[in-house]
């Protein structure tokens, strides 16, 4: 089996997608499959699609790119879809209409959350060629430290690659007003490590640069519980990494995030928040012994995604005999039309960058 994963892997802190196709990748070598990034070679197997969306830095091939392979190169390549976003997440509007536009492509569709699959469902994609494949991290670098040292206030952090507002810093600010309280401040401490969005500062907080995933995995071990009050998140990695580092969760209803923490730590909503934070810092550690036995790891995820690839090949000849036949005249139009498009906007990103630094400089 060959398989290409369209993403580049950046080197350092990155988020949660990027350690998703680092930890499929290492899998499926140790099991001795052939991995590549690209769509040069002939003879794929598998095209795993994981960002379709215009522009993304990582990303190393569209649907565009997709079709054309299978129309001009190789036919008998299969194509799955790992859907991880959605407008919701970030505010965003045309995040959706570019997933269902690249999804037709693709031989069958993976979500990191029942929550999302529903949610695409709602806007038309087709359920029965789809399934739910929950996320995990690195279970070799993230797990619980039970003999850390405990201190006389309950610590409590949070960590996110992505500065934006939606990953729950209408919480995170509650938090650090919180600790201008002398009662609060007495008996909790907030840590948080990562971006921070712009011109917001956090009063009475630790703040932490990113860190890698050795780095991350250390300063977690070290703290009593976990946070998460993002907003419409699909899955995210940052709460799996903390339960598997063994850290009760108090964790906001929204997204896919409650599929994750149930049964791991308390669910809080914005309006009761203050009220759950005080039940959660009471018995937390009730939570504890269910996180000896946390299943949501990178083998677990990789295990069933190449579990899809396997039985997909075994049913290779029916999927391509019932693809829908598009005209090949078109599929060059929009593939020479995608790659202007990044070119435009690589050129636009370079010309912003140096405007930026003049303007800055001076």
């Amino acid at each position: 089996m060959k398989v290409s994963i369209g993403s580049k892997i950046i080197e350092g802190p990155y988020g949660g997608g990027n350690l998703f196709v680092k930890n499929l990748k290492t899998y499926l070598k140790k099991n001795k499959i052939e991995v590549i990034d690209h769509l040069k070679d002939k003879d794929i197997d598998i095209i795993l699609l994981i960002n379709p969306l215009k522009h993304a830095e990582t990303s190393t091939y569209n649907d565009h790119d997709i079709k054309y392979y299978l129309n001009f190169v190789n036919r008998n390549a299969l194509v799955v879809q790992r859907i991880n976003e959605c407008d919701e997440r970030k505010g965003t509007t045309n995040t959706n209409q570019q997933i269902i536009k690249s999804n037709e492509v693709s031989d069958f569709t993976i979500y990191v959350s029942s929550w999302l699959q529903e949610l695409f469902a709602l806007k038309g994609l087709d359920k029965s060629k789809s399934a739910v494949i929950m996320s995990g991290s690195d279970e070799t670098k993230f797990k619980s430290n039970k003999n850390k040292a405990r201190n006389k206030k309950f610590e409590l952090v949070t960590h996110h690659w992505s500065p934006n507002w939606n990953k729950g810093f209408h919480i995170y600010q509650k938090i650090d007003k919180l600790l201008e309280n002398k009662d609060w401040n007495k008996k909790l401490n907030f840590t948080y490590i990562g971006n921070i969005p712009k011109n917001f500062n956090f009063q009475n907080s630790q703040v932490i640069e990113p860190l890698g995933e050795s780095k991350t995995a250390e300063a977690l071990q070290t703290f009593d519980a976990y946070i998460t009050a993002s907003l419409n998140e699909p899955s995210g990695n940052h709460h799996i990494e903390a339960a598997q580092c063994g850290l009760p969760i108090l964790y906001i209803n929204s997204g896919g995030i409650p599929e994750y923490c149930k049964n791991f730590g308390i669910e809080f909503e914005e309006d009761n928040f203050e009220e759950k934070l005080k039940e959660f810092m009471k018995d937390y550690k009730k939570f504890e012994k269910n996180l000896e036995s946390y299943p949501y790891s990178a083998t677990k995820m990789s295990t069933e995604y190449f579990g899809v690839f396997n039985d997909l090949i075994k049913k290779r000849k029916e999927i391509v005999s019932n693809r829908k036949n598009e005209s090949k005249l078109s599929i060059i139009f929009y593939l020479i039309k995608s790659r202007i498009e990044k070119k435009v906007f690589n050129l636009y990103s370079k010309i912003s960058i140096k405007l930026s630094k003049l303007i800055k400089n001076k």
